[in-house]
């Protein structure tokens, strides 16, 4: 495994959604592998991407379906038509739930025994939540993929659920198929990128999903009732840039409970993201200190209180069972000392946007001068516009506030900003390939508080021009951002 923090590197943001494809979205099979060749011919060692768990309807990948489970939608068909179990025409024109049946009848007809042991082996070490996944998917398609709390009694409540599950056996072999599918895929794309140099950066929202086959089948851990409703959700308090704050509504954690229990839903959901991921992003990190608890019966985040996370307890318990944790904290927004204090106590890095680097002073934290090592720096992430549309919309005097402070820098907007993320003493840089582009703000990911037109953005091949991975390299190189070679594995 790579140690993507043992040298000063080098990384591009983007999703796998966002590759090209004939698909509606992109995948992991042959286009990932190629956007890992760039990245290596570019002197990029590091991929950022967003969760990669099942969506609801809306695509978010922040509010998915499991915190295990791996989104179907991002299976590579063609894969599966070289393997001999899809044919090419379904693969081009079949709907691709289709596609996924189809390819495991084909793989009970074709697959050699080696690989039918490796998938009855993959459902016995990944039980722990695929037995639960596959029956909440069941039982999900089954009732229109309504949400698992407006089920009838017997299916909300997951014990009895579970009485029942002979009855889905077709369907729930089904999910597991789909998950091995993923994996199995997602195996050859992580060994295949850390065998050129890459390491994969993931990220794991602190909250989960009220409508997820983890709150169904770990009730008693989230703040719900019996009837599966919640009493206290989850947000931030009101302030400078919201009066009423932010009611998320994901239901909250019964850390008393959890931690009565050792945190093993903590050690499980690490088990599986260590597993996919050489580095990972903890989205929210100050609610493991405090948390922001509104009663569920409340329509803002005002009525809410501050209340103790499990802080350091948690995080010994982790670093108990895996030893070091290659984990980045994102103390976005107003941090507390004592927020500090926890991300420095276990050595993880925190987070620097340049786009918020130019309005106060020179004492604003984001500002080059101000970053440290330990720290990642960003010209902007999935929720900022792009940097050349953030530019644009500027005020003249705060682009005139930009252009000083990166007067040494030459090159053209967005590339200058990249080039100070590049220059920072922080240890990893990282810019979402949309500024690698030059792109406006017609290539922004998301933009929050929005439901429409997030999450659906792609490039093309053509975009990636071979004199932009040289000058990128240059760049990488300049500011000795290319970590030595790695060594045989």
């Amino acid at each position: 495994m790579i140690n993507p923090l043992n040298h000063r590197r080098a990384g591009v943001l983007l999703h796998p959604t966002s590759l090209p494809g004939t698909r509606e979205q992109g995948n992991i099979g042959r286009d990932a592998r190629r956007f890992v060749d760039f990245l290596q011919t570019a002197g990029i060692s590091v991929w950022q991407m967003l969760p990669l768990g099942p969506t609801h309807a809306d695509h978010s990948p922040y509010q998915c379906l499991s915190v295990h489970a791996g989104n179907t939608r991002l299976i590579c068909l063609d894969d599966l038509v070289a393997s001999g179990w899809l044919s090419a025409e379904a693969a081009c024109n079949a709907p691709f739930q289709d596609c996924l049946v189809q390819a495991k009848s084909g793989f009970q007809a074709l697959a050699r025994p080696a690989q039918k042991g490796a998938f009855t082996r993959f459902k016995r070490t990944h039980a722990f939540w695929l037995d639960d996944y596959s029956l909440y998917q069941a039982i999900r398609q089954q009732h229109d993929n309504r949400p698992w709390y407006q089920w009838p009694d017997a299916l909300r409540d997951w014990h009895q659920a579970c009485s029942a599950r002979d009855e889905y056996t077709e369907s729930t072999d089904q999910a597991c198929f789909e998950q091995y599918l993923f994996y199995s895929q997602w195996s050859d794309l992580h060994r295949y990128a850390n065998q050129h140099g890459v390491a994969l950066f993931g990220d794991m929202p602190i909250y989960v999903a009220h409508d997820s086959a983890d709150v169904w089948s770990n009730a008693g851990i989230f703040t719900i009732d019996k009837s599966g409703n919640s009493e206290t959700v989850a947000g931030v308090p009101p302030d400078y840039f919201s009066a009423t704050g932010q009611r998320w509504g994901n239901p909250l954690y019964r850390w008393d409970v959890l931690e009565q229990q050792d945190y093993g839903w903590w050690v499980d959901r690490f088990k599986t993201q260590l597993e996919l991921f050489d580095l990972i992003r903890l989205d929210h990190f100050r609610g493991f200190e405090k948390y922001w608890e509104i009663p569920a019966t409340a329509d803002t985040a005002i009525d809410g209180r501050w209340v103790e996370g499990p802080g350091s307890k948690l995080f010994d318990r982790l670093r108990q069972v895996f030893g070091g944790l290659p984990l980045i904290a994102e103390d976005l927004g107003i941090i507390t000392p004592e927020v500090d204090a926890l991300r420095l106590a276990y050595a993880f890095p925190g987070m620097k946007i340049l786009q918020f680097a130019f309005d106060g002073g020179e004492d604003n934290p984001y500002l080059p001068h101000n970053h440290e090592r330990l720290s990642i720096v960003y010209t902007g992430t999935h929720d900022n516009d792009t940097t050349l549309g953030w530019y644009e919309s500027l005020d003249e005097g705060t682009r005139d506030t930009v252009n000083s402070h990166l007067a040494r820098y030459r090159s053209d907007m967005p590339w200058r900003l990249m080039e100070a993320a590049l220059d920072s003493v922080a240890i990893l840089a990282v810019f979402p390939l949309q500024d690698l582009l030059s792109l406006g703000s017609a290539g922004r990911m998301n933009t929050p508080g929005t439901s429409e037109n997030n999450w659906c953005w792609r490039f093309s091949w053509s975009q990636l021009q071979p004199e932009m991975a040289t000058q990128l390299r240059q760049l990488v190189e300049h500011y000795d951002r290319n970590p030595p070679p790695l060594p045989p594995s």
